[in-house]
């Protein structure tokens, strides 16, 4: 160690500071943070994966060049409460976020908030659908006190739900009409922040999730053009992955061109797993889809490229969407207290330097009456959680498939997952009763989900977007009654 070095350690030390956390107050040695995210994309639907008729250049060349995680799982397998597992590192129930169109409680932490109070500038762009609306998405308010803006974003151009074609969308509260895929108009919103920010002084943190390939499906004509031998909605929904992918592709070359893809720590991935009536396949053999908890429901394809950091390479290490932010946290050295506790997710830390063994924490998961318990090769699995004589057992790396069930065969093992399993269980039950937050209590009621169209504050704009293909049905029905 230099004298230089000693001095400035012991400067910090003298400062207040501790070693651990000085890379915190450095900006210069902190890397720019890009999250990613599609919304209803299956675990089989890349090229690397050799699905048979969609091509993923892009998210290849991405595979090819990071850290390509085969077994990583969404937080649900459904949307908005994987996004709440993404900004919280928390099993979604605990923050509130029961399923689609919950919105996140004011009480939990979110990595946007830690990491604005690091020193980074944030951005949301895309769907948010943690504000408690249902319904295609429509421009978030100004006035939405669970909108991207009161979870640590700095700026946002965001929607409430999923969107497609030309989406009407809101900057910060302002309404604006945009043209084109919604995918690359997301991701343009995202490289106009970076582009803006990125001679600022300050790190970046912008969150992209996209509302594709989620229904209505809807493509441009010249994204179709591959599939169509299929039927509509099949052509369409890759249709919209062709384009997704290409915004991929802007993105990595957009980090190229401003000289920032070497301390970019860039994570795709999608919220759910695949859908069930496309075809082809979406889940590479997986069993299940999006709304269950088998692999089909849960897996989803996943990428973390930061070409300084991380060799390329392929990983079957079980990693899930509550792991982010713990790992962000951990490679800033940001202090336990960004955190509400307990948390579900670990850091990969330790995995972007190289391959780990057995996972230490299993991962748990809940929805609706359905739950699931995954340690590295051991998988328990119920319909019904209320019920004894519900529980599966799986083990994944013989039987990936989920086909043969070893409650029976491996009595002690099933005791055992299901032991931890319902200890978990009752403990995500006091977190969802708010006995985590700091007041040992929930503060104020969760908001009841609904659809937008039936919400007073959007009642004025009913008349002006009645027409609109995306609201249409939603909003005659509204009028009618």
């Amino acid at each position: 160690m230099t004298r230089i070095l000693v001095l400035a350690i012991a400067c910090l030390m003298t400062s207040g500071l501790t070693v651990a956390n000085a890379q915190t107050v450095d900006s210069e040695n902190r890397p720019h943070i890009i999250f990613v995210m599609a919304d209803d994309m299956g675990w089989g639907q890349t090229g690397y994966r050799n699905h048979p008729v969609l091509k993923t250049p892009n998210l290849d060349l991405m595979a090819a060049n990071g850290l390509r995680l085969e077994r990583f799982y969404a937080g649900c397998c459904v949307c908005s409460p994987t996004r709440a597992s993404v900004m919280t590192g928390r099993t979604p129930v605990r923050s509130g976020v029961l399923t689609h169109g919950y919105a996140l409680r004011h009480q939990e932490k979110t990595i946007a908030q830690a990491l604005k109070d690091a020193g980074y500038v944030t951005g949301h762009f895309g769907k948010w659908h943690l504000n408690g609306l249902r319904g295609p998405g429509a421009p978030i308010l100004a006035e939405d006190t669970y909108g991207p803006g009161h979870f640590g974003f700095d700026e946002w151009v965001s929607v409430t739900n999923f969107f497609d074609v030309d989406p009407l969308m809101s900057r910060q509260g302002k309404f604006e009409q945009m043209k084109g895929d919604s995918s690359e108009v997301a991701m343009a919103e995202a490289i106009k922040f970076l582009q803006k920010h990125k001679d600022g002084g300050k790190p970046m943190f912008a969150v992209v999730w996209f509302g594709t390939p989620h229904s209505p499906f809807k493509a441009l004509d010249d994204d179709k053009i591959p599939f169509g031998n299929l039927k509509a909605d099949s052509e369409n929904h890759y249709g919209e992955l062709v384009a997704m992918d290409r915004s991929i592709g802007t993105l990595r070359s957009a980090l190229r061109d401003m000289k920032i893809a070497d301390d970019t720590l860039f994570v795709f991935c999608s919220d759910n797993g695949g859908l069930p009536r496309i075809q082809p396949d979406t889940v590479g053999g997986l069993r299940g889809n999006k709304g269950n908890v088998y692999e089909g429901g849960l897996r989803v394809p996943a990428i973390i490229e930061w070409p300084s950091m991380v060799q390329p390479r392929i990983s079957s290490y079980p990693a899930c969407t509550m792991d982010l932010f713990p790992t962000v946290a951990d490679v800033l050295g940001l202090p336990d207290d960004v955190f509400v506790k307990p948390l579900d997710g670990v850091s990969l830390k330790p995995l972007l330097a190289d391959e780990l063994g057995a996972r230490e924490q299993p991962i748990g998961f809940r929805f609706q009456k359905q739950a699931a318990w995954v340690d590295n090769n051991w998988k328990l699995v119920t319909s019904n959680r209320d019920q004894a004589n519900k529980f599966e057992l799986y083990n994944l790396k013989d039987d990936p498939h989920e086909e043969n069930d070893l409650a029976k065969a491996e009595p002690a093992q099933f005791e055992k997952l299901k032991s931890a399993y319902q200890a978990w269980d009752a403990a995500v039950e006091a977190s969802f009763a708010g006995k985590d937050y700091a007041a040992g209590k929930l503060t104020e009621p969760d908001p009841e989900p609904h659809y937008w169209t039936i919400d007073p504050r959007y009642e004025k704009y009913l008349p002006e977007w009645k027409d609109r293909w995306e609201y249409r049905t939603y909003i005659q029905k509204v009028l009618k009654d």
